[in-house]
Order: C-alpha cells, then structure tokens, then sequence
C-alpha cells in the first residue's frame, strides 16, 4: 500500500546575518494511511520544523516530499492531500462563539456547505460540546478548547492531521484525558496523523509507532512500533502494562545512551 506520505532525503537549515544553523539532516521518513505516529526527540533538535515542512510552511533545502506517491512539485490542486495543523495552543478567537470557530477553515477554504455545517454539528455533538456552540471560547475548560480545536480542524476534512505538542498546555490529568479523547477520535474517523511531543509516556500510550529524532541537525535515529492488547481508551490501563514500560525504557535508551536501536 502506497504511503499517504513520504519524506525523502530532507535536509533544511535556518539562516540569518549571524549565519548557518542547521535543523534537519538527511530525514527519511514514510507515513502509512490511517496510521498514528508520534515523532519524540531532544527539545530544539527540529521537531516544529519537521511539520512546518510536511505543511508547505517552510521549502526543504535538500529532498524531496511525496503526497500518495506525487512530489509536491507536480501534484494539483484536485489530487493534493488536505492537512490539518492543530497547535500547541488553540488559537480560538474570543469574538466568534465556538460554532463560528468551528466553521472558520470552512468559510476561509469556500466550503461553507450546508453538509459541512451538519459534519460541524455532529463532532459537537459527538464530543460533547454541542450545548457549548454558542459560548465564547473563554466560557470553555482547558480540555473542552482543545477538543474545540480539534474539531475546527477536523471541519475541513483532512486526510492527514500535524499535531504540535497539543496537549502541552494543559495539566497533567486533563492532558491524560484529553490526548487519549482525541486519539480516539482521530481513530475512529480512521484519519492519519503525526504527533510531535515532548513526553516520550504520551508517545507510548497514543501512537502506533514511534519515530526517534537525534539533537540538532536532526535525523532519525530509530523507529519502533507499538502495539498493546489492550484498547487505547483508558491510558492508565495502557500505561500500567509490562509492553508500556518496556517500550518506553527501549525509547529512554535511546534517547540518552546514542544508541542507534532500541
């Protein structure tokens, strides 16, 4: 099966009158349909830049990026795959109500469809926030703006969703909850995604996969998958298991021993 993404050979530095400073080195990367990947590394090693990349937000200096198997160069605008950016803040503006938000990429893309208005109104049902519609977002929690976000960009109906350390904001027990709500959501629409994170435990608990970054200029280090027996709606369950602690000590390893695999 084609992958919906490919990155090859991706090299990109930053540059300003003090110089050269290098970001990316050489990343190679696929990512499968449907698939949930968490890419984990040391903090300014280039994970934000690796999405802005896969977004079109910043050019490769080196490489090349396939969408579903056509370069980036060559793909129109009816074959190109929709991508979805959810960052570490949610950006929900304090003078829409939530329902306003939710339709924001909607009216921004001219697809302000009354079927895509009835989608907006069935994931706020869904997610529990239909009641909340006509709230400002400051009347929200915490966890209720970001599964807010969530549906803002899940409105425009991405294949392939970036997420920027989402969850970062939040305390510790809402984070728990809420990453494993959105997981489950971005699971059962069957939507791909790529999770950049700090927290190698989020990463453990939430993805099917693993991809380890080296320090900066980045490059990818090792890739492990992850699987459990158990389903993924109750983190806790997840992380009290025997495959949690082994996955996360293998990924640990790595991460500060230099070693080249798990």
């Amino acid at each position: 099966m084609q992958p919906i993404l490919s990155l090859r050979d991706i090299s990109f530095s930053y540059h300003n009158l003090k110089g050269e400073t290098p970001a990316l080195s050489h990343i190679d990367l696929q990512i499968s349909e449907g698939s949930f990947v968490a890419v984990v590394g040391p903090s300014g090693c280039g994970k934000s830049t690796l999405l802005s990349i896969i977004a079109g937000l910043l050019a490769p200096e080196s490489g090349e990026i396939l969408y579903r198997g056509l370069s980036s160069k060559d793909y129109c605008a009816d074959t190109a795959i929709k991508i979805g950016y959810m960052l570490q803040r949610d950006h929900l503006f304090e003078w829409r109500t939530v329902y306003q938000n939710m339709i924001l990429g909607l009216e921004l893309s001219h697809t302000l469809s009354k079927e895509n208005t009835d989608y907006v109104e069935k994931l706020l049902n869904d997610y529990g926030l239909y009641a909340f519609k006509d709230k400002k977002p400051s009347e929200l929690s915490g966890g209720m703006r970001q599964r807010a976000a969530l549906i803002r960009t899940m409105a425009v109906h991405p294949d392939l969703l970036l997420l920027d350390e989402p969850f970062s904001a939040l305390d510790f027990q809402t984070r728990l909850a809420v990453s494993a709500d959105i997981a489950s959501i971005i699971r059962k629409t069957e939507k791909t995604a790529l999770l950049i994170t700090h927290d190698l435990s989020e990463a453990v608990t939430l993805a099917d996969r693993v991809v380890v970054l080296s320090g900066r200029p980045a490059s990818v280090r090792c890739e492990m998958p992850i699987s459990y027996e158990l389903t993924r709606e109750d983190p806790l369950k997840i992380r009290s298991t025997t495959a949690y602690q082994d996955y996360f000590n293998q990924l640990w390893e790595v991460l500060n021993d230099g070693k080249t695999n798990p």
